[in-house]
């Protein structure tokens, strides 16, 4: 191996497709499930360099000839670069969390910054947010030891401005957890989660309920790679090269959810647009039937329109973690709290607009009737509203519907 990336599990790693997309090198990834295993291969050094992820970030500082003074300080490394028979270890997840807060604009000096977690990530957070100025850093974890504080003794910390997750949760596949009840710090200024899978946690997701900015670790990871890159071929890259980049690579793992009316075009709008941007086009019902093995109009007939909700909202958790889709949900996705934000982990949720009066109505158990629709309309009309990042109008030609589509798609990458 040349190049790539060593670590317990790799399964979900975005690494190699960041890697290959920066500098075109070949990059590996190269599971080791046991610390036997990894002292195995640091000592074989068959490699020009590699990236470290957990729990090997200081399994691997022994066998480094030469560590940076701030990957010493901290106590991980990340990247190993081998010249000459020489290991040199690096910690670029420090630039590149700071370059997360860099650019978007997170002040550290004098906030009072809370840390979930007491791993190796929170070594280098703590290190960018003490560099940086804080007035007072918090350590938070589970069991509260050596100085930690519970998450729950941690929500009587009214004055803490700023929020950073170095823990696993929310995590794939464990989306949808969230350690904290963020209502319970009123100063708070933004949330940054290191959590690059999926794109929005539930905790960035409860900030921007909030209407704190909330910050993923997606760009920190794109960051990161980046130096690590500039370590590996011992070029500079232009910083450009990570906004890019990450603009790049999350277009296209980006998911699509569409929602909107039963007859819409939710489906046929989602068959043009996964084709037009390169996705896997995905119909929620279709899901759903394939897993109760059930007809949507039967479900409704012998089990009601609640027990449908629950097949639903079972399969938006199924479907939602993935990515790379266009899915076309049901007209009534969102009448479940909670589906909304899972759709929303992974992409944006666009509302597919159409005069009541041109809605298709064929097998379809709830629109039994123009007045049935109009009361429908305004029952959900807030609920569409609420839930959507952009409105589509398809009360034209299919090609120009699909067209918006994509550029109320972009235009999420933008904002």
């Amino acid at each position: 191996m040349e190049y790539g990336l060593i670590g317990a599990k790799l399964g979900h790693s975005y690494s190699k497709i960041i890697h290959e997309a920066v500098c075109g090198y070949s990059y590996e990834l190269h599971p080791l499930p046991t610390e036997e295993e990894a002292h195995a291969f640091m000592q074989a050094k068959a490699f020009k360099a590699i990236n470290v992820t957990i729990p090997y970030k200081k399994l691997v500082i022994p066998y480094c000839d030469e560590v940076e003074p701030r990957a010493a300080a901290i106590g991980a490394v990340n990247t190993v670069v081998n010249r000459d028979g020489k290991l040199y270890g690096y910690n670029t997840d420090y630039t590149g969390f700071a370059y997360l807060a860099r650019c978007h604009g997170v002040k550290f000096a004098g906030a009072v910054v809370l840390v979930l977690g007491t791993g190796g990530t929170h070594n280098t957070v703590t290190a960018v947010c003490q560099d940086a100025g804080a007035k007072q850093v918090l350590t938070a974890s589970r069991t509260g030891k050596d100085g930690a504080l519970t998450y729950e003794k941690a929500q009587q910390h009214p004055e803490i401005n700023i929020i950073i997750n170095t823990t696993p949760a929310g995590m794939y596949p464990n989306n949808g957890s969230c350690l904290l009840d963020l209502h319970a710090f009123p100063k708070l200024e933004a949330v940054l989660d290191c959590v690059y899978n999926p794109f929005r946690t539930e905790l960035l997701l409860r900030a921007e309920e909030l209407g704190v900015p909330a910050y993923c670790g997606f760009e920190m990871l794109v960051a990161q790679a980046v130096y690590a890159a500039e370590h590996f071929t011992g070029q500079k890259l232009p910083e450009a090269v990570i906004a890019d980049t990450h603009r790049k690579l999350k277009r296209d793992l980006s998911n699509v959810a569409i929602i909107g009316m039963p007859g819409c075009g939710k489906s046929t709008i989602g068959r043009a647009l996964a084709k037009t941007l390169g996705k896997t086009y995905v119909d929620l019902d279709e899901v759903i039937e394939k897993n109760t093995g059930m007809p949507i109009p039967d479900i409704f007939a012998r089990e009601g329109e609640a027990s449908f909700r629950k097949y639903e909202s079972q399969a938006v958790a199924e479907i939602s973690k993935q990515t790379r889709q266009v899915i076309a949900c049901g007209g009534g996705v969102i009448k479940t709290p909670g589906n909304a934000r899972t759709l929303r982990q992974n992409g944006p949720v666009l509302w597919v607009q159409r005069p009541v009066e041109r809605l298709a109505t064929g097998g379809r158990p709830l629109s039994t009737g123009l007045d049935a629709l109009r009361k429908m309309e305004a029952e959900r009309m807030p609920l569409y509203r609420a839930a959507s990042d952009a409105a589509v109008d398809n009360t034209g030609r299919l090609e120009n519907t699909v067209e918006t589509a994509v550029q109320a798609f972009e235009t999420t990458f933008d904002a």
